[in-house]
């Protein structure tokens, strides 16, 4: 077999299951593709650990839905494999999504059946979106979440986003723009600097250092280009040594170094002690190497200024996916719901609110639907969900990626005390369903 074609559209319409395009196709031949229907993204528990989730990922998800098309070179794909027949590839060639979605706002949490995100339209043009919607929610919630987690760990010391050599190219760039939704200070990332406006950093890595004779002539080519204000790595060889000599090079005006290896904590103690010593005062220790948010927490005492992260945060630290589904829960106006043993749904379409104490501290987070009625609200009340299209047509100043980092810090701030501890425990509050 031959090598695919290299893939040049910038459509998103096959970023999508192959069942979807069957179950349109079906939906079509039976007279049921065009009845009304609500999708809801959920999600039925918080991954193992989490006291709250993240929302992260919306404003991609709408961006996915405006390239949902499909161009001719996604027709001829579909028609040379037979995924769908004629009919199907005709209906497909005029898709536009036409309904209407609401949604949390980014960087609000969420927590076991919140309804993140409400897909109302027809059930031949909502249910392609599945798996679009899916694949950017989940991933970009798995990461805001872990990411929300280290930074409150680091309390209030600055973290650099660092996994790009850790996951695949293009979630690199979705990562860093949930990392920094969720309060890390900068990126690694220049495509995620380019396309979200994201700071980025970066310095050398131990290639640069081994490349020359010698670390102190390392240290001096870098100064010499970046100026007496870098960040220099001192842990290729011998610690002490290279501390010594990033001093002697860059003067007491060094502005930071980097500690990518060993056990950072005593390390880090050791290295402020000398550059104390050496005149340094003001120069910053930059930790990194395999931290996490349990690793920062344990760090907290130590004199480090600032962290570097990859594995952990591109991989959600242990939690990749945030676990959420997309289930039709309406029909023609009428609930529907699925009964499978632990993957149940609730009917109807829902809409949320978190109620608070005078003192800002979140105590429920309150899910109702037509049938049962809104709940008498209180002073106190938040409504969750936003319109966010309107007929196909998003809508004007919806939030911003800045907007969603002061949404997260605030969010943070009206939990119960108990609901940010890293430990095991029950979502930080209750939901209660009328």
């Amino acid at each position: 077999m031959g090598s695919p074609e290299p893939v040049t559209s910038a459509s998103t319409a096959l970023l999508t299951d192959h069942y979807e395009l069957t179950m349109l196709a079906s939906a079509l031949a039976d007279g049921t593709a065009d009845r009304p229907c609500v999708f809801e993204v959920f999600a039925r528990r918080l991954p193992d650990g989490r006291r709250y989730g993240v929302v992260a990922g919306t404003a991609r998800v709408l961006d996915a839905i405006a390239e949902f098309r499909f161009t001719d070179a996604e027709l001829a794909m579909l028609e040379q494999t037979a995924v769908v027949d004629a009919e199907t590839l005709a209906w497909l060639a005029d898709y536009e999504f036409r309904g209407d979605i609401d949604g949390y706002r980014e960087g609000d949490l969420y927590f076991p059946g919140s309804p993140i995100l409400t897909v109302t339209g027809s059930f031949a043009e909502a249910v392609v979106l599945e798996t679009l919607v899916l694949s950017i929610l989940n991933h970009d919630s798995a990461i805001a979440s872990a990411a929300a987690r280290m930074s409150g760990a680091a309390h209030g010391r600055p973290i650099i986003e660092m996994g790009g050599r850790r996951t695949h190219e293009y979630a690199a760039v979705a990562a860093a723009r949930a990392a920094y939704l969720a309060g890390f200070a900068t990126t690694s990332n220049l495509e995620a600097g380019r396309r979200y406006g994201i700071p980025t950093r970066g310095t050398v890595a131990h290639a640069f250092m081994l490349l020359h004779d010698s670390e102190e002539a390392a240290f001096r080519a870098q100064v010499s280009k970046m100026g007496a204000d870098t960040t220099l790595l001192v842990d290729t060889y011998d610690i002490t040594a290279g501390i010594e000599a990033a001093v002697r090079v860059a003067g007491p005006e060094l502005g930071a170094i980097r500690i990518d290896s060993g056990d950072v904590g005593p390390l880090a103690r050791k290295a402020r002690d000398q550059l104390d010593a050496l005149g340094a005062k003001d120069t910053r220790i930059v930790v990194s190497g395999d931290l996490d948010e349990h690793a920062i927490a344990a760090l907290r005492a130590e004199p480090v200024d600032a962290y570097g992260v990859g594995t952990s945060v591109v991989t959600g630290s242990g939690a990749p996916t945030a676990g959420m589904v997309y289930k039709l829960v309406e029909v023609d106006g009428r609930p529907v719901a699925k009964r499978s043993a632990h993957k149940e749904s609730r009917g109807g379409r829902k809409h949320a609110l978190r109620r608070h104490r005078d003192t800002g501290t979140a105590v429920e987070e309150v899910v109702w639907t037509a049938a049962s009625g809104r709940p008498e609200p209180g002073e106190n009340d938040l409504d969750l969900q936003i319109p966010l299209v309107r007929g196909g047509v998003p809508m004007d100043d919806l939030p911003t990626l800045d907007d969603a980092r002061a949404r997260l810090r605030r969010a943070q701030v009206s939990l119960p005390w108990e609901g940010l501890k890293l430990s095991h425990g029950e979502p930080a509050i209750p939901t209660t369903f009328l």
